[in-house]
């Protein structure tokens, strides 16, 4: 499974109770639902369908490990409005999602009620430049319904976040082979369906997530400081 986030860098244990916030069709709840912590994944969007199918993937994968227990749940629920206790997640991640909002600093409060002192958030937004250069290339992509309403700056969305009260602790970016995928499909908006170009990066992608060839990982892995589709960043929130 594609995942953005890097799970260890949120230093989970067992028994920890997590949020997967706009879990789409979860691949992140998958991902912590098969880590080799025992946590309490709940995952949560605004899709009905889409989390039907993240609900589908679960019985489409191996079996997690047995020893220790582990659980997930559902939810239908708007970011703005979240449907948690205040203090009730030790990790809330938000991956590819505030993008998509029209009241990001509503989401960012919520976040911030629920998430316990001293817990962690992470989240991952599209990186400035190579959005940019999709929503130059087409009006498509920018209106595209459900589609980007807004492109973040690292810097200003990470000191958006700090100023809640939270440390940030680390930065990287990813997915750097999607960037030109973007950019081709783009440029072909409105043929990109017909387009053979378009089809076969597509079915590259699609390959190198299966396999995993080492020549592409090791590309990727060097490519994404410089071209990463993705920007990640992660925050401890105060103790106090």
């Amino acid at each position: 499974m594609m995942v953005t986030l890097d799970l260890d860098a949120l230093d989970l244990e067992d028994g920890q109770r997590v949020l997967d916030l706009g879990c789409g069709r979860g691949r992140h709840s998958h991902a912590f639902y098969w880590h080799d912590k025992a946590l309490d994944v709940t995952m949560l969007d605004l899709s009905l369908e889409d989390l039907k199918g993240a609900i589908d993937g679960f019985f489409e994968l191996p079996p997690p490990p047995q020893n220790p227990p582990r659980s997930a749940v559902w939810s239908v629920g708007d970011a703005g409005r979240l449907p948690f206790a205040d203090y009730s997640f030790d990790v809330v991640i938000c991956s590819e999602v505030l993008e998509h909002l029209p009241d990001v600093d509503a989401a960012l409060d919520e976040i911030t009620r629920i998430v316990k002192p001293g817990g962690r958030f992470a989240l991952s937004v599209p990186r400035y430049w190579p959005e940019k250069i999709c929503w130059a290339l087409s009006e498509g992509y920018q209106n595209t319904p459900g589609g980007h309403v807004r492109i973040f700056k690292d810097h200003e969305l990470r000191d958006r976040v700090a100023r809640r009260g939270y440390r940030p602790y680390k930065r990287h970016w990813a997915h750097a082979l999607h960037a030109p995928y973007w950019w081709l499909r783009c440029a072909k908006w409105e043929r990109q369906e017909e387009s053979r170009s378009v089809n076969a990066f597509r079915k590259l992608l699609e390959w190198d997530l299966m396999e995993k060839p080492r020549l592409t990982r090791w590309t990727e892995a060097a490519l994404n400081p410089v071209m990463g589709k993705s920007v990640a960043l992660y925050f401890q929130k105060d103790a106090a």
